[in-house]
């Protein structure tokens, strides 16, 4: 388990995220592809994200985005979405064709990931028994 501090908080937020080009056209090979992969990881290294695993296909980005619980995911998949597409409108734009900075579809796919489902409702229904047991342990030898 991967468990990261904020001053107030330990958090685990892992996200699986897709999200694609406009129209679903192949725009992301060559050097677009090999910028945007350094590109994705600095700009989420900005907002103190990480990216664990990515791959850029041809049409479409997969990522394995860490979040931090003071962002919202649309937060920083907006954020990503527009600094990069600035990003190739402002380098590119000529050299493919492309209009303004329409460079990514609207939506995105989102999945959080994490512990099993399962294994979070037994902690769940057994966080009573171990709270009760540690209050008896707790009551017959004083630590204080």
């Amino acid at each position: 388990m991967d468990e990261q501090t904020l001053s107030h908080a330990t958090w685990d937020c892992k996200y699986h995220v897709v999200f694609g080009s406009k129209y679903r056209t192949k725009r992301l090979y060559g050097d677009v592809r090999r910028e945007l992969g350094e590109l994705l990881r600095r700009l989420a290294q900005q907002k103190g994200c990480q990216i664990e695993e990515g791959h850029l296909m041809p049409d479409h980005v997969h990522m394995l985005i860490s979040i931090p619980p003071k962002y919202s995911v649309a937060h920083i998949v907006g954020f990503l979405k527009g600094k990069t597409a600035l990003y190739v409108a402002n380098k590119y734009a000529r050299k493919r064709r492309y209009k303004g900075y329409h460079f990514w579809a609207r939506g995105y796919f989102v999945s959080t990931t994490g512990y099993d489902e399962q294994v979070v409702r037994r902690y769940i229904r057994n966080q009573e028994k171990a709270d009760k047991a540690s209050d008896f342990a707790d009551l017959f030898n004083p630590s204080y």
